[in-house]
Protein backbone atom coordinates (compact mmCIF):
# COMPACT_ATOMS: atom_id res chain seq x y z
CA UNK A 1 0.00 0.00 0.00
CA UNK A 2 1.16 3.48 -0.50
CA UNK A 3 3.33 5.43 2.06
CA UNK A 4 3.83 8.79 3.07
CA UNK A 5 6.85 10.89 1.21
CA UNK A 6 7.63 14.14 2.88
CA UNK A 7 5.40 16.25 1.03
CA UNK A 8 2.22 13.71 2.00
CA UNK A 9 3.30 14.32 5.66
CA UNK A 10 4.47 17.66 5.52
CA UNK A 11 0.79 18.45 4.52
CA UNK A 12 -1.23 16.38 6.84
CA UNK A 13 0.75 18.08 9.65
CA UNK A 14 0.98 21.88 8.39
CA UNK A 15 -3.41 21.38 8.34
CA UNK A 16 -2.97 19.48 11.92
CA UNK A 17 -1.30 22.64 13.32
CA UNK A 18 -3.33 25.09 11.13
CA UNK A 19 -6.53 23.40 12.41
CA UNK A 20 -5.14 23.72 16.13
CA UNK A 21 -5.02 27.74 15.86
CA UNK A 22 -8.59 27.73 14.40
CA UNK A 23 -9.97 25.40 17.21
CA UNK A 24 -8.69 27.83 19.55
CA UNK A 25 -9.59 31.06 18.22
CA UNK A 26 -13.27 29.02 18.13
CA UNK A 27 -13.04 28.20 21.83
CA UNK A 28 -11.93 31.43 22.45
CA UNK A 29 -14.69 33.60 21.24
CA UNK A 30 -12.51 35.07 19.00
CA UNK A 31 -14.15 33.47 15.83
CA UNK A 32 -17.67 33.03 15.79
CA UNK A 33 -19.56 29.19 14.53
CA UNK A 34 -20.68 30.56 11.03
CA UNK A 35 -17.38 31.44 10.70
CA UNK A 36 -15.86 28.33 12.14
CA UNK A 37 -17.86 26.11 10.08
CA UNK A 38 -16.49 26.13 6.54
CA UNK A 39 -13.17 25.94 8.39
CA UNK A 40 -14.30 22.25 10.15
CA UNK A 41 -15.37 20.80 7.45
CA UNK A 42 -12.43 21.21 5.66
CA UNK A 43 -11.36 18.47 8.11
CA UNK A 44 -14.32 16.35 8.08
CA UNK A 45 -15.86 17.77 11.41
CA UNK A 46 -20.12 17.74 11.75
CA UNK A 47 -21.72 19.15 13.95
CA UNK A 48 -24.38 16.72 14.86
CA UNK A 49 -27.52 16.50 16.65
CA UNK A 50 -25.26 15.15 19.74
CA UNK A 51 -21.74 15.91 19.14
CA UNK A 52 -19.26 16.75 16.42
CA UNK A 53 -18.94 14.30 14.17
CA UNK A 54 -15.37 13.45 12.62
CA UNK A 55 -15.29 11.26 9.06
CA UNK A 56 -11.80 10.11 8.65
CA UNK A 57 -10.62 9.31 4.73
CA UNK A 58 -9.35 5.32 3.84
CA UNK A 59 -8.22 5.95 0.08
CA UNK A 60 -9.72 3.48 -2.10
CA UNK A 61 -10.27 1.40 1.29
CA UNK A 62 -6.63 -0.01 2.15
CA UNK A 63 -5.47 0.02 6.02
CA UNK A 64 -2.70 -1.74 7.53
CA UNK A 65 -2.53 -3.47 11.05
CA UNK A 66 -0.90 -0.30 12.65
CA UNK A 67 -3.61 2.41 10.98
CA UNK A 68 -6.13 -0.40 12.13
CA UNK A 69 -4.96 -0.18 15.69
CA UNK A 70 -4.30 3.77 15.70
CA UNK A 71 -8.58 3.70 14.50
CA UNK A 72 -9.17 1.56 17.76
CA UNK A 73 -6.90 3.34 20.19
CA UNK A 74 -9.09 6.63 18.72
CA UNK A 75 -12.66 5.37 19.58
CA UNK A 76 -11.43 4.19 23.03
CA UNK A 77 -9.48 7.80 23.53
CA UNK A 78 -11.73 10.34 21.74
CA UNK A 79 -15.11 8.55 21.15
CA UNK A 80 -17.21 6.21 23.59
CA UNK A 81 -14.96 2.71 22.22
CA UNK A 82 -16.29 2.23 19.00
CA UNK A 83 -16.15 3.78 15.00
CA UNK A 84 -18.83 3.60 12.28
CA UNK A 85 -17.45 2.25 9.00
CA UNK A 86 -19.58 4.11 5.94
CA UNK A 87 -20.37 3.79 2.22
CA UNK A 88 -17.45 5.34 1.04
CA UNK A 89 -14.69 3.62 2.78
CA UNK A 90 -14.26 5.84 5.63
CA UNK A 91 -14.53 5.69 9.50
CA UNK A 92 -16.67 8.18 11.41
CA UNK A 93 -16.32 9.02 15.17
CA UNK A 94 -19.61 10.01 16.59
CA UNK A 95 -18.98 11.48 19.90
CA UNK A 96 -15.97 13.95 20.18
CA UNK A 97 -15.20 16.88 21.69
CA UNK A 98 -14.53 19.91 20.20
CA UNK A 99 -11.37 20.68 22.39
CA UNK A 100 -10.23 17.18 20.91
CA UNK A 101 -10.47 17.11 18.00
CA UNK A 102 -7.04 18.69 16.83
CA UNK A 103 -4.99 15.76 19.30
CA UNK A 104 -6.87 13.08 17.19
CA UNK A 105 -5.75 14.51 13.70
CA UNK A 106 -2.50 14.62 15.05
CA UNK A 107 -2.69 11.11 16.12
CA UNK A 108 -3.94 10.47 13.01
CA UNK A 109 -0.97 11.97 11.39
CA UNK A 110 1.39 9.85 13.28
CA UNK A 111 0.03 6.42 11.15
CA UNK A 112 -0.44 8.40 7.99
CA UNK A 113 -3.85 9.10 8.25
CA UNK A 114 -6.12 12.65 7.99
CA UNK A 115 -10.00 14.02 7.78
CA UNK A 116 -9.09 15.86 4.60
CA UNK A 117 -11.44 16.83 2.24
CA UNK A 118 -14.26 14.15 3.89
CA UNK A 119 -16.62 16.86 3.43
CA UNK A 120 -17.38 20.45 2.03
CA UNK A 121 -17.85 20.89 -1.26
CA UNK A 122 -14.48 19.55 -3.46
CA UNK A 123 -13.34 16.00 -4.61
CA UNK A 124 -14.11 13.33 -1.56
CA UNK A 125 -12.30 9.93 -0.48
CA UNK A 126 -11.42 7.99 -3.93
CA UNK A 127 -13.34 5.02 -3.70
CA UNK A 128 -11.88 1.53 -5.70
CA UNK A 129 -12.66 -1.77 -5.57
CA UNK A 130 -12.19 -3.53 -1.58
CA UNK A 131 -10.96 -7.08 -3.99
CA UNK A 132 -8.61 -5.20 -6.22
CA UNK A 133 -4.79 -6.45 -6.55
CA UNK A 134 -6.26 -9.67 -5.37
CA UNK A 135 -9.05 -11.01 -7.30
CA UNK A 136 -8.50 -12.98 -11.08
CA UNK A 137 -11.03 -11.01 -12.41
CA UNK A 138 -9.81 -7.37 -13.35
CA UNK A 139 -7.65 -6.26 -16.00
CA UNK A 140 -4.92 -4.73 -13.86
CA UNK A 141 -5.07 -3.17 -10.22
CA UNK A 142 -6.41 -0.16 -10.01
CA UNK A 143 -5.22 1.03 -6.56
CA UNK A 144 -2.17 3.17 -8.28
CA UNK A 145 -4.70 5.21 -10.21
CA UNK A 146 -6.74 5.83 -7.20
CA UNK A 147 -3.76 6.87 -5.52
CA UNK A 148 -2.71 9.54 -8.35
CA UNK A 149 -6.35 10.89 -8.60
CA UNK A 150 -5.71 11.12 -4.78
CA UNK A 151 -2.47 12.81 -5.44
CA UNK A 152 -3.84 14.99 -8.10
CA UNK A 153 -7.02 15.87 -6.30
CA UNK A 154 -5.82 16.67 -2.71
CA UNK A 155 -5.91 20.75 -2.43
CA UNK A 156 -6.28 21.28 -6.07
CA UNK A 157 -6.93 24.88 -5.73
CA UNK A 158 -9.11 24.82 -8.62
CA UNK A 159 -11.45 22.29 -7.77
CA UNK A 160 -11.51 23.07 -3.71
CA UNK A 161 -14.74 24.91 -3.77
CA UNK A 162 -16.58 23.30 -6.23
CA UNK A 163 -20.88 23.77 -6.44
CA UNK A 164 -21.07 20.41 -4.88
CA UNK A 165 -19.51 17.95 -3.18
CA UNK A 166 -17.68 15.35 -5.78
CA UNK A 167 -16.92 11.61 -5.69
CA UNK A 168 -14.58 9.65 -7.96
CA UNK A 169 -14.15 5.96 -8.13
CA UNK A 170 -11.72 3.60 -10.16
CA UNK A 171 -12.38 0.05 -10.98
CA UNK A 172 -11.13 -2.58 -13.25
CA UNK A 173 -12.98 -5.43 -13.30
CA UNK A 174 -16.66 -6.02 -15.31
CA UNK A 175 -18.03 -6.93 -12.01
CA UNK A 176 -18.83 -3.58 -9.85
CA UNK A 177 -18.48 -4.17 -5.95
CA UNK A 178 -17.86 -0.57 -5.72
CA UNK A 179 -20.98 1.25 -7.30
CA UNK A 180 -18.85 2.54 -9.83
CA UNK A 181 -22.04 3.87 -11.87
CA UNK A 182 -23.58 5.55 -9.24
CA UNK A 183 -20.74 8.19 -8.51
CA UNK A 184 -20.04 11.76 -9.96
CA UNK A 185 -17.13 10.19 -12.16
CA UNK A 186 -16.86 6.65 -12.44
CA UNK A 187 -14.09 4.67 -14.15
CA UNK A 188 -13.44 1.41 -15.30
CA UNK A 189 -9.96 0.52 -16.39
CA UNK A 190 -10.54 -1.53 -19.83
CA UNK A 191 -8.59 -3.66 -22.54
CA UNK A 192 -9.48 -2.15 -26.14
CA UNK A 193 -9.86 -4.82 -29.22
CA UNK A 194 -5.87 -3.85 -29.88
CA UNK A 195 -4.88 -5.13 -26.62
CA UNK A 196 -4.43 -1.87 -24.91
CA UNK A 197 -5.59 -0.59 -21.04
CA UNK A 198 -7.35 2.64 -20.86
CA UNK A 199 -9.91 3.79 -18.97
CA UNK A 200 -13.68 3.85 -19.72
CA UNK A 201 -15.89 7.18 -18.16
CA UNK A 202 -19.15 7.31 -16.63
CA UNK A 203 -20.46 11.32 -15.76
CA UNK A 204 -23.23 12.11 -13.83
CA UNK A 205 -24.29 9.59 -11.53
CA UNK A 206 -25.37 9.90 -7.87
CA UNK A 207 -28.13 9.27 -5.44
CA UNK A 208 -30.07 11.42 -3.28
CA UNK A 209 -33.06 13.49 -4.12
CA UNK A 210 -32.38 12.77 -7.91
CA UNK A 211 -30.51 9.48 -8.58
CA UNK A 212 -29.37 8.59 -11.59
CA UNK A 213 -26.98 6.39 -13.28
CA UNK A 214 -23.89 7.58 -15.26
CA UNK A 215 -23.93 7.99 -18.75
CA UNK A 216 -20.69 6.05 -20.34
CA UNK A 217 -18.99 9.35 -22.19
CA UNK A 218 -15.78 8.10 -23.31
CA UNK A 219 -15.24 4.17 -24.31
CA UNK A 220 -11.51 4.29 -23.91
CA UNK A 221 -8.68 6.96 -22.60
CA UNK A 222 -5.15 6.46 -22.64
CA UNK A 223 -4.39 5.74 -19.10
CA UNK A 224 -1.11 8.17 -19.44
CA UNK A 225 -4.19 10.84 -20.27
CA UNK A 226 -6.13 9.82 -17.10
CA UNK A 227 -5.42 12.58 -15.06
CA UNK A 228 -5.76 14.99 -17.91
CA UNK A 229 -9.10 13.71 -18.64
CA UNK A 230 -10.64 13.58 -15.33
CA UNK A 231 -9.60 17.32 -15.05
CA UNK A 232 -11.22 18.08 -18.60
CA UNK A 233 -14.72 16.31 -16.39
CA UNK A 234 -14.40 18.90 -13.62
CA UNK A 235 -13.37 21.97 -15.45
CA UNK A 236 -16.64 21.69 -17.70
CA UNK A 237 -18.72 20.99 -13.73
CA UNK A 238 -17.06 23.69 -12.26
CA UNK A 239 -17.55 26.17 -15.09
CA UNK A 240 -21.77 25.30 -15.58
CA UNK A 241 -22.90 23.74 -12.45
CA UNK A 242 -25.57 25.51 -10.58
CA UNK A 243 -24.28 27.74 -7.24
CA UNK A 244 -27.96 29.24 -7.01
CA UNK A 245 -29.33 26.25 -5.22
CA UNK A 246 -27.57 23.25 -3.81
CA UNK A 247 -30.85 20.76 -4.72
CA UNK A 248 -29.47 21.43 -8.26
CA UNK A 249 -25.75 21.57 -8.30
CA UNK A 250 -24.47 17.99 -8.67
CA UNK A 251 -22.88 17.15 -11.63
CA UNK A 252 -25.59 14.62 -12.68
CA UNK A 253 -27.94 17.75 -12.84
CA UNK A 254 -25.43 19.41 -15.08
CA UNK A 255 -25.19 15.94 -17.59
CA UNK A 256 -28.83 15.73 -17.31
CA UNK A 257 -29.84 19.40 -18.54
CA UNK A 258 -27.27 19.68 -21.02
CA UNK A 259 -27.83 16.32 -22.19
CA UNK A 260 -24.92 13.50 -22.23
CA UNK A 261 -23.73 14.35 -25.64
CA UNK A 262 -23.06 18.29 -25.05
CA UNK A 263 -21.32 17.60 -21.79
CA UNK A 264 -19.12 15.00 -23.67
CA UNK A 265 -18.97 17.68 -26.22
CA UNK A 266 -17.25 20.08 -24.10
CA UNK A 267 -15.12 17.74 -22.18
CA UNK A 268 -13.61 16.71 -25.31
CA UNK A 269 -12.92 20.14 -26.36
CA UNK A 270 -11.51 21.08 -22.67
CA UNK A 271 -9.17 17.66 -22.97
CA UNK A 272 -7.78 19.13 -25.90
CA UNK A 273 -6.87 22.11 -24.92
CA UNK A 274 -4.65 20.58 -21.50
CA UNK A 275 -3.71 18.16 -23.44
CA UNK A 276 -1.54 21.20 -25.13
CA UNK A 277 -1.10 22.59 -21.74
CA UNK A 278 0.69 19.50 -20.41
CA UNK A 279 -1.10 18.82 -16.80
CA UNK A 280 -0.68 14.92 -16.54
CA UNK A 281 2.15 14.09 -13.85
CA UNK A 282 5.02 12.94 -15.23
CA UNK A 283 5.24 9.24 -16.17
CA UNK A 284 7.62 8.44 -13.84
CA UNK A 285 5.30 9.86 -10.58
CA UNK A 286 2.91 6.82 -11.65
CA UNK A 287 5.61 4.83 -11.93
CA UNK A 288 6.46 5.09 -8.21
CA UNK A 289 3.52 4.81 -7.39
CA UNK A 290 3.14 1.62 -8.52
CA UNK A 291 5.91 0.19 -7.02
CA UNK A 292 3.82 0.64 -3.39
CA UNK A 293 1.60 -1.91 -4.93
CA UNK A 294 3.24 -5.05 -5.79
CA UNK A 295 2.02 -8.65 -5.50
CA UNK A 296 2.90 -9.95 -1.70
CA UNK A 297 4.86 -12.87 -1.22
CA UNK A 298 3.07 -15.40 -1.58
CA UNK A 299 3.63 -19.01 -0.57
CA UNK A 300 3.57 -20.51 -4.21
CA UNK A 301 3.21 -24.27 -2.74
CA UNK A 302 0.33 -23.04 -0.60
CA UNK A 303 -2.64 -25.89 -0.67
CA UNK A 304 -5.69 -25.55 -2.60
CA UNK A 305 -7.64 -27.65 -0.02
CA UNK A 306 -9.82 -26.66 2.40
CA UNK A 307 -10.86 -28.64 5.63
CA UNK A 308 -14.99 -28.96 5.55
CA UNK A 309 -15.77 -30.89 8.16
CA UNK A 310 -17.09 -28.43 10.94
CA UNK A 311 -20.72 -27.33 9.47
CA UNK A 312 -20.30 -23.95 9.95
CA UNK A 313 -16.87 -22.98 9.02
CA UNK A 314 -17.87 -24.50 6.11
CA UNK A 315 -21.27 -22.17 5.44
CA UNK A 316 -18.58 -19.04 6.17
CA UNK A 317 -16.10 -20.22 3.53
CA UNK A 318 -19.16 -20.65 1.04
CA UNK A 319 -20.62 -17.06 2.16
CA UNK A 320 -17.70 -14.63 3.48
CA UNK A 321 -14.91 -16.06 1.57
CA UNK A 322 -13.94 -15.10 -2.87
CA UNK A 323 -11.91 -16.69 -5.22
CA UNK A 324 -8.38 -15.32 -5.38
CA UNK A 325 -5.95 -14.57 -8.19
CA UNK A 326 -2.72 -16.81 -6.01
CA UNK A 327 -3.99 -20.38 -5.69
CA UNK A 328 -4.10 -21.70 -2.05
CA UNK A 329 -5.41 -18.25 -1.05
CA UNK A 330 -9.06 -16.91 -0.60
CA UNK A 331 -10.22 -13.17 -0.35
CA UNK A 332 -12.24 -13.29 3.74
CA UNK A 333 -14.91 -10.97 4.15
CA UNK A 334 -15.21 -10.07 7.79
CA UNK A 335 -19.34 -8.91 8.58
CA UNK A 336 -19.89 -5.99 10.38
CA UNK A 337 -23.32 -7.00 10.67
CA UNK A 338 -23.96 -9.68 13.43
CA UNK A 339 -27.70 -10.17 13.97
CA UNK A 340 -29.32 -7.57 15.92
CA UNK A 341 -25.73 -5.09 15.38
CA UNK A 342 -25.37 -1.92 14.55
CA UNK A 343 -24.15 -2.11 10.60
CA UNK A 344 -20.98 -0.94 10.21
CA UNK A 345 -19.89 -0.27 13.60
CA UNK A 346 -17.31 -1.79 15.05
CA UNK A 347 -15.94 -1.82 18.96
CA UNK A 348 -12.07 -1.01 20.17
CA UNK A 349 -11.53 -4.29 20.85
CA UNK A 350 -12.97 -5.36 17.41
CA UNK A 351 -10.91 -2.91 15.71
CA UNK A 352 -7.65 -4.31 17.45
CA UNK A 353 -8.61 -8.26 16.37
CA UNK A 354 -8.68 -7.33 13.08
CA UNK A 355 -5.74 -5.57 12.98
CA UNK A 356 -3.82 -8.48 13.88
CA UNK A 357 -5.44 -10.48 11.97
CA UNK A 358 -4.31 -8.74 9.14
CA UNK A 359 -0.89 -9.30 10.34
CA UNK A 360 -0.75 -12.41 11.23
CA UNK A 361 -2.76 -13.99 8.08
CA UNK A 362 -2.86 -11.16 5.22
CA UNK A 363 0.10 -9.75 4.47
CA UNK A 364 -0.70 -6.78 7.29
CA UNK A 365 -3.46 -5.18 4.94
CA UNK A 366 -7.15 -4.83 4.93
CA UNK A 367 -9.87 -3.12 3.25
CA UNK A 368 -13.11 -1.12 4.18
CA UNK A 369 -15.65 -2.09 1.75
CA UNK A 370 -18.97 0.03 0.16
CA UNK A 371 -21.56 -2.46 1.97
CA UNK A 372 -19.67 -1.38 5.69
CA UNK A 373 -17.33 -4.81 5.83
CA UNK A 374 -13.75 -5.26 6.27
CA UNK A 375 -11.75 -7.83 3.88
CA UNK A 376 -9.02 -8.97 4.62
CA UNK A 377 -7.74 -10.05 0.78
CA UNK A 378 -4.91 -12.21 1.09
CA UNK A 379 -5.30 -15.54 3.67
CA UNK A 380 -4.24 -18.74 2.78
CA UNK A 381 -6.48 -21.54 2.80
CA UNK A 382 -5.00 -23.31 5.09
CA UNK A 383 -5.07 -20.64 7.42
CA UNK A 384 -9.41 -19.95 6.97
CA UNK A 385 -10.32 -22.04 9.73
CA UNK A 386 -7.87 -20.54 12.73
CA UNK A 387 -8.79 -17.04 11.42
CA UNK A 388 -12.75 -17.99 11.24
CA UNK A 389 -12.91 -19.64 14.64
CA UNK A 390 -10.61 -16.28 16.33
CA UNK A 391 -13.60 -13.96 14.36
CA UNK A 392 -16.48 -15.72 15.54
CA UNK A 393 -15.09 -15.51 18.98
CA UNK A 394 -15.28 -11.76 18.71
CA UNK A 395 -18.86 -11.64 16.72
CA UNK A 396 -17.43 -10.82 13.44
CA UNK A 397 -18.00 -14.55 12.11
CA UNK A 398 -21.56 -13.95 10.72
CA UNK A 399 -21.51 -16.27 7.76
CA UNK A 400 -23.94 -13.57 5.70
CA UNK A 401 -22.10 -11.47 2.89
CA UNK A 402 -24.85 -10.36 0.51
CA UNK A 403 -27.75 -11.61 2.55
CA UNK A 404 -30.76 -9.93 4.18
CA UNK A 405 -29.30 -9.30 7.13
CA UNK A 406 -26.15 -7.77 5.45
CA UNK A 407 -27.91 -4.60 5.61
CA UNK A 408 -25.90 -1.14 4.57
CA UNK A 409 -27.93 1.53 6.65
CA UNK A 410 -26.78 5.42 7.51
CA UNK A 411 -26.65 6.56 11.39
CA UNK A 412 -29.96 7.97 10.43
CA UNK A 413 -31.71 10.11 13.00
CA UNK A 414 -30.30 8.55 16.33
CA UNK A 415 -27.24 10.66 15.15
CA UNK A 416 -27.27 12.87 12.23
CA UNK A 417 -29.44 16.09 12.06
CA UNK A 418 -30.86 15.43 8.76
CA UNK A 419 -32.11 12.58 9.19
CA UNK A 420 -36.24 12.48 9.31
CA UNK A 421 -36.34 8.68 10.44
CA UNK A 422 -34.17 6.25 12.85
CA UNK A 423 -32.25 3.35 10.55
CA UNK A 424 -30.29 1.74 13.15
CA UNK A 425 -33.14 0.10 14.92
CA UNK A 426 -34.88 -0.85 12.04
CA UNK A 427 -31.82 -2.33 10.63
CA UNK A 428 -31.67 -4.87 14.00
CA UNK A 429 -35.26 -5.58 14.16
CA UNK A 430 -34.85 -6.75 10.32
CA UNK A 431 -32.06 -9.08 11.07
CA UNK A 432 -33.57 -10.14 14.28
CA UNK A 433 -36.28 -11.48 12.16
CA UNK A 434 -34.99 -12.91 9.55
CA UNK A 435 -32.84 -14.71 12.20
CA UNK A 436 -35.93 -16.06 13.92
CA UNK A 437 -37.92 -17.32 10.80
CA UNK A 438 -35.33 -18.94 9.06
CA UNK A 439 -35.71 -17.21 5.62
CA UNK A 440 -32.60 -15.62 5.64
CA UNK A 441 -30.70 -18.75 4.26
CA UNK A 442 -32.65 -20.06 1.58
CA UNK A 443 -33.11 -16.12 0.26
CA UNK A 444 -29.98 -16.03 -1.01
CA UNK A 445 -28.39 -12.97 -2.71
CA UNK A 446 -30.68 -10.14 -1.49
CA UNK A 447 -29.46 -6.51 -0.73
CA UNK A 448 -31.37 -4.42 1.61
CA UNK A 449 -30.38 -0.74 2.15
CA UNK A 450 -31.72 2.00 4.15
CA UNK A 451 -31.49 5.69 4.48
CA UNK A 452 -32.94 7.55 7.42
CA UNK A 453 -33.12 10.98 4.81
CA UNK A 454 -33.40 11.60 1.03
CA UNK A 455 -29.37 12.05 1.08
CA UNK A 456 -29.33 8.17 0.51
CA UNK A 457 -26.05 7.57 2.76
CA UNK A 458 -27.54 3.67 2.84
CA UNK A 459 -27.87 3.63 -0.83
CA UNK A 460 -31.41 2.56 -0.69
CA UNK A 461 -31.89 3.43 -4.12
CA UNK A 462 -29.69 0.70 -5.29
CA UNK A 463 -31.15 -1.72 -2.93
CA UNK A 464 -32.70 -5.04 -3.97
CA UNK A 465 -35.03 -4.21 -1.38
CA UNK A 466 -34.34 -0.35 -0.41
CA UNK A 467 -36.29 1.83 2.79
CA UNK A 468 -36.24 5.32 3.06
CA UNK A 469 -36.81 7.05 6.61
CA UNK A 470 -39.63 10.10 6.10
CA UNK A 471 -40.87 12.33 7.88
CA UNK A 472 -44.93 12.29 8.13
CA UNK A 473 -46.31 15.28 9.72
CA UNK A 474 -43.86 14.51 12.52
CA UNK A 475 -43.95 11.14 12.64
CA UNK A 476 -40.99 8.67 11.09
CA UNK A 477 -42.31 6.76 7.72
CA UNK A 478 -40.52 4.95 5.72
CA UNK A 479 -40.74 4.35 1.96
CA UNK A 480 -40.45 0.70 0.36
CA UNK A 481 -38.43 0.47 -2.87
CA UNK A 482 -37.64 -2.51 -5.08
CA UNK A 483 -35.51 -3.45 -7.78
CA UNK A 484 -32.37 -1.57 -7.18
CA UNK A 485 -28.73 -2.88 -8.04
CA UNK A 486 -25.33 -0.93 -7.58
CA UNK A 487 -23.59 -3.87 -10.16
CA UNK A 488 -22.65 -3.52 -13.18
CA UNK A 489 -26.14 -4.05 -13.70
CA UNK A 490 -26.75 -1.00 -12.08
CA UNK A 491 -30.48 0.02 -11.78
CA UNK A 492 -32.75 2.38 -9.54
CA UNK A 493 -34.99 1.30 -7.08
CA UNK A 494 -38.98 2.06 -7.65
CA UNK A 495 -41.20 2.65 -4.79
CA UNK A 496 -43.85 0.51 -4.43
CA UNK A 497 -46.42 3.10 -2.68
CA UNK A 498 -47.53 4.62 0.34
CA UNK A 499 -45.20 4.25 3.36
CA UNK A 500 -45.05 2.72 6.37
CA UNK A 501 -44.76 3.01 10.24
CA UNK A 502 -41.54 1.36 11.40
CA UNK A 503 -43.65 -2.23 12.33
CA UNK A 504 -45.81 -1.87 8.81
CA UNK A 505 -42.94 -1.86 7.03
CA UNK A 506 -40.90 -5.18 8.32
CA UNK A 507 -44.23 -6.77 7.64
CA UNK A 508 -44.11 -5.53 4.44
CA UNK A 509 -40.34 -6.93 3.41
CA UNK A 510 -41.55 -9.84 5.02
CA UNK A 511 -44.31 -9.94 2.03
CA UNK A 512 -41.68 -9.50 -0.53
CA UNK A 513 -39.37 -11.89 0.27
CA UNK A 514 -42.17 -14.14 1.12
CA UNK A 515 -43.85 -13.53 -2.81
CA UNK A 516 -40.12 -14.00 -4.30
CA UNK A 517 -39.90 -17.86 -2.28
CA UNK A 518 -43.11 -18.50 -3.83
CA UNK A 519 -42.27 -17.31 -7.72
CA UNK A 520 -38.85 -17.86 -7.87
CA UNK A 521 -37.76 -20.58 -10.51
CA UNK A 522 -34.53 -22.10 -10.60
CA UNK A 523 -31.52 -20.29 -10.35
CA UNK A 524 -32.98 -17.03 -10.12
CA UNK A 525 -31.93 -14.38 -7.18
CA UNK A 526 -34.68 -11.97 -5.69
CA UNK A 527 -33.56 -8.77 -8.30
CA UNK A 528 -34.18 -11.61 -10.97
CA UNK A 529 -37.48 -12.57 -10.33
CA UNK A 530 -38.44 -8.81 -9.70
CA UNK A 531 -37.29 -7.75 -13.15
CA UNK A 532 -38.96 -11.16 -14.83
CA UNK A 533 -42.71 -10.82 -13.07
CA UNK A 534 -42.20 -6.57 -12.69
CA UNK A 535 -43.70 -4.86 -9.48
CA UNK A 536 -47.56 -5.45 -9.33
CA UNK A 537 -47.34 -8.85 -7.99
CA UNK A 538 -45.55 -7.31 -5.24
CA UNK A 539 -47.95 -4.84 -4.52
CA UNK A 540 -50.45 -6.45 -4.50
CA UNK A 541 -48.78 -8.78 -2.09
CA UNK A 542 -47.90 -5.44 0.15
CA UNK A 543 -51.41 -3.48 0.19
CA UNK A 544 -54.09 -6.47 -0.08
Amino acid sequence: MYKYDQYDQAMVDTRVEEFRDQVKRRLEGKISEDQFKPLRLMNGLYLQLHAYMLRVAIPYGTLNSAQMHALADIADKYDRGYGHFTTRQNIQYNWIKLEEAPDLLADLAKVEMHAIQTSGNCIRNISSDQYAGATADEIIDPRPYAELLRQWSSFHPEFSFLPRKFKICVIASDTDRAAMKLHDIGIQIVKNDAGEIGARFYVGGGMGRTPMIAPMIRDFVPLDQLVTYSEACLRVYNRYGRRDNKYKARIKILVHELGAEEYTRQVEEEFAHLLDQGVEPPLAELERIKTFFPNPPYDKDASDEIDRSDPDFAVWVDRNTAPHKQAGYAIANISLKPIGGIPGDASTAQMHLMAELAKDYSFDECRVTHAQNIVLPDVKKSDLYTLWQKLDEAGLGTPNLDQIDDIIACPGLDYCSLANARSIPLAQRISERYANNGKSDVLGELKLKISGCINACGHHHAGHIGILGVDRKGVENYQLLLGGSEGADTSLGKITGRGFDEDGVIDAIEKVTDLYLDQKEDGERFLDTYRRIGMEPFKEAIYE
